[in-house]
């Protein structure tokens, strides 16, 4: 067992003054089978301990339903044998880029700006998932007994909330926390993470609870913010943003490594610890990443994130080390405990190119009435919570009454994206919160395909609902008995559902939406591998049952990320569900899916 303890001026360790030297690594976003490799790769680089969220909404897909929870212990079973220590931030909000900051959308829906705040209903729910989820948090704590009453676990601080600050104001909410947490039986130090500025540092602290602040650069400004908010204790900051993430359609400028490197010096010579945010990003598989609104105050038009969680950080997506990773291993060296690790070899790649046939499809309506669930009709179109759609799509069916003249058709709250087809045919693909479709005459049917772009993940629309939450107007008249039907990401995981697809030769597609099957064929040993979809527009993809998560036409982003571990040597299985239009030729040739060896880093 240690002790570990928030001293004066700083961690202490068994009595000693200690210094963390922590990385952002997600479980996550890193397939279970890499994790060895790379928490191998944070120490080689002269960490002493790693960093991840706990994302709710992946581990409690349905109220009481639990899906993996103890994933966590794994992992930081698996910190302590690289000889890690390890930082908890299990919510109930994390942020992260992530699908509704973690929170379910099943709890959010009903409750929308209650989150986040003393509301009972929401407490509840907390309560309940804390109680689930902290047994293995509990048993890991460094001043936790292993067996024969000898080691100790990894685990050395937990953290209330997150970036609470950036939120709110409710100090009760953040009370009821950090009682929750210690009722739990959390012994180690607890503490608030929020950005350097005098109204997040109030928002976001707990009298009595350790705060620490997250910044790219400034180290000396920053702690000097938070000197003046707390003038004892040790300093750490708990994000230093080494890189960032993108969104779909914008790319964003990578930051130099030597520029890192420095604001990371500057940091540790303010006598601080640090979690770089992220020493290793990894991947949002499962289409759970999320999305941000545009604006300095974060509610402007939506922007999906990207499904891969690069950041620009020093081991890349593929578990690679870059130029980063070298200049940062020089910095920290001289504060690590004797000499640092040899850096381990790269997971094996995948040997030589291999294309994918696409053989079978199925319509996008065939898929959904095999698939989706109940259809339900109203005076205004269903959201997707009240349809009970976390990642997915919903499809909105509804009549123009007539006979009447030519008139604008329109979307109003349209929170993600849209394929609009009137009487049969395509007529237009919207995006805004407002969208104009066209002059449409009555009668006529008119079909919106909606898929989900990500919920907001931070700023004051997190919670928000999504699809469409207004409704379809003709002129100014809203259109009434409108049908709603959705269809979930996992529905097309669980056992046997493919079985129900009525799928036929792939002949004959015209490029239309639906569902896409077909095969690759690996040669020797599989390694990890990009899958490429020259071609298609806007979907989901899935190799052996394994979902890697979104791809867009639009870039930045060009292909997906594929674990070597989720391959097998032979014949493997490939899903794509493409919402907007495939290529009018797949199979083997032109338009056809492939995988490649990881392209190079940079």
């Amino acid at each position: 067992m240690a002790q570990f303890a928030v001293g004066e001026r700083d961690f202490t360790l068994d009595g000693r003054p200690v210094r963390l030297l922590s990385g952002a690594l997600h479980y996550f976003r890193v397939h279970e089978g890499q994790w060895g490799h790379r928490l191998a790769m944070l120490r080689a680089m002269g960490l002493n301990c790693v960093e991840t969220y706990v994302p709710w909404n992946l581990h409690e897909p349905r109220p009481g339903e639990f899906a993996d929870p103890e994933a966590l212990g794994r992992f930081l079973d698996a910190a302590r044998a690289a000889g890690l220590w390890a930082i908890v931030r299990p919510g109930p909000y994390i942020c992260a880029e992530w699908e509704n900051g973690g929170l379910p959308h099943w709890l959010t829906g009903p409750l929308g700006r209650r989150v986040r705040t003393r509301d009972a209903e929401f407490l509840r729910a907390v309560d309940a998932w804390f109680a689930r989820l902290l047994p293995q948090v509990v048993a890991r704590q460094c001043t936790a007994a292993g067996p024969g009453g000898a080691g100790g676990g990894p685990v050395v601080m937990v953290q209330v909330e997150n970036e609470y600050g950036s939120y709110g104001s409710d100090a009760r909410y953040l009370a009821h926390l950090v009682g929750r947490l210690r009722e739990l039986g959390v012994r180690v130090p607890l503490f608030t993470s929020d950005g350097p500025e005098e109204h997040m540092l109030s928002g976001g602290s707990v009298p009595g609870v350790l705060a620490t602040v997250n910044f790219g650069s400034g180290a000396r400004e920053a702690f000097a913010a938070l000197r003046r908010r707390q003038p004892g204790g040790p300093l750490m900051c708990m994000e230093f943003w080494c890189g960032w993430f993108a969104h779909w359609g914008r790319a964003e400028a990578p930051r130099a490594p030597k520029d890192a490197a420095e604001a990371l010096r500057e940091v540790l010579e303010c006598g601080a610890s640090v979690n770089v945010y992220m020493a290793h990003g990894g991947t949002s598989f499962g289409g759970w990443a999320g999305a941000n609104r545009a604006g300095e105050l974060h509610d402007g038009e939506l922007r999906a994130t990207v499904t891969s969680y690069d950041y620009g950080a020093p081991v890349d997506e593929r578990g690679r080390p870059t130029e980063k990773f070298w200049r940062f291993r020089e910095v920290l060296a001289p504060w690590a405990d004797g000499p640092l690790p040899a850096v381990p070899e790269p997971p094996p790649g995948l040997a030589g190119p291999a294309a994918a046939v696409v053989e079978e499809w199925a319509p996008a309506g065939e898929v959904m009435a095999a698939l989706g669930g109940d259809e339900v009709e109203g005076g205004v179109p269903a959201t997707f919570e009240e349809l009970d759609v976390d990642r997915g799509l919903v499809r909105y069916r509804v009549a123009v009454p007539g006979p009447r003249g030519r008139y604008p058709l329109r979307v109003s709250g349209l929170r993600d994206r849209a394929v609009v087809y009137v009487d049969g045919e395509r007529r237009a693909v919207v995006d805004s919160e407002d969208a104009v479709i066209g002059e449409v005459a009555g009668p006529a049917s008119v079909e919106l395909w909606v898929a989900s772009l990500g919920r907001v993940n931070y700023g004051p629309r997190l919670a928000e609902s999504k699809g469409i939450v207004g409704g379809v107007l003709h002129e100014r008249q809203y259109l009434h008995g409108v049908r709603s039907r959705g269809l979930r990401l996992d529905a097309l995981e669980e056992a046997g559902a493919l079985a129900r697809v009525p799928f036929r030769e792939v002949a004959g597609a015209g490029g239309d939406p639906g569902l896409y099957r077909g095969t690759v064929t690996v040669a020797g040993r599989p390694g990890d591998a990009d899958l490429v979809l020259p071609g298609w527009s806007h979907g989901v993809a899935w190799i052996n049952g394994f979902c890697l998560g979104r791809y867009r036409s639009v870039g930045p982003q060009r292909a997906l990320f594929v674990p070597g571990p989720v391959l097998r040597e032979g014949r493997n299985e490939l899903l794509l569900w493409e919402w907007e239009g495939a290529p009018a030729l797949v199979g083997e040739g032109a338009g056809a899916p492939g995988l490649g060896p990881c392209a190079a880093q940079g």
